[in-house]
């Protein structure tokens, strides 16, 4: 039997539902309404096909007619919209992933979240052999600075507000390779503006290292972030890669849209 490719997308099996889809699109395209007359145009469907078909989409809301003769996108796609965003979730669209990450690579992969002035940890993949000794427990939490995901978190705020958590927290460390100066993480966050990516180099934990890569919901905003941990002798860069296309695919699992050609 012949396998259906899912990333080709076929016409509707009903033909009113692709004119509406055709419709929709239509109206989609522009933020100010359309006349009937440019619709039918754009679509190629007759006046009065194109006119049935929208009047049936007002009907139930998925159409507005600000006036006569002329329509957009109605309030019920707005409403059936935030209903599909309030249902993802980032764990959920995340497990995959980073199972197919942790797979590749045999290192622990962490999904952490902002709390605060300190990360959260919300999900891991890893197993026994990938030789740590230290594995963050689902609910564990760090402070931000000395976390790859965190500093991720930190080049997200501005200045003033990377020197107001500074001041709260002291930026205490826990190793001889914590940052400890203002100055100092400002340079690193700065780096992970640049380079889309950062590290935590055995600043937590004593023999070992972490790098991570942001996941980015459908606003673009920072959700959270994609970690792999390691002992500090075994980092591969070549994970980076890998680690990048992982936190992509979740963010594309949010609704987030690429502007820009992935570096």
């Amino acid at each position: 039997m012949k396998k259906t490719d899912p990333g080709i997308h076929h016409k509707p099996s009903v033909q009113v539902i692709e004119r509406m889809f055709a419709l929709i699109d239509v109206l989609a395209s522009r933020e100010e309404p359309i006349s009937l007359k440019e619709i039918s145009e754009k679509t190629g469907l007759h006046p009065s096909t194109t006119h049935r078909i929208l009047n049936d989409l007002a009907t139930g809301r998925f159409v507005d007619r600000p006036e006569a003769g002329s329509y957009r996108l109605g309030m019920r796609l707005l409403e059936l919209g935030n209903l599909v965003k309030a249902r993802l979730s980032v764990r959920d669209a995340a497990l995959v992933p980073m199972r197919d990450l942790h797979k590749l690579i045999q290192q622990p992969v962490n999904l952490s979240m902002r709390q605060g002035d300190e990360i959260i940890y919300v999900e891991r993949a890893y197993s026994e052999r990938s030789g740590m000794q230290v594995v963050r427990a689902i609910g564990g939490r760090a402070p931000l600075h000395l976390t790859s995901t965190g500093k991720l978190f930190l080049a997200a705020d501005d200045p003033q507000r990377v020197r107001g958590y500074a001041m709260r927290t002291g930026l205490a460390g826990h190793t001889r390779n914590s940052i400890t100066q203002l100055a100092v993480l400002e340079r690193e966050l700065a780096k992970a503006r640049q380079y889309g990516v950062a590290r935590d180099n055995e600043e937590l934990e004593l023999g070992v290292r972490c790098m991570a890569a942001g996941v980015y919901d459908d606003q673009g905003t920072l959700v959270a972030g994609l970690s792999i941990s390691s002992p500090a002798d075994r980092l591969d860069e070549g994970w980076l890669s890998k680690l990048q296309a992982a936190a992509r695919d979740i963010s594309l699992a949010l609704g987030y849209i690429e502007t820009t050609a992935p570096a």
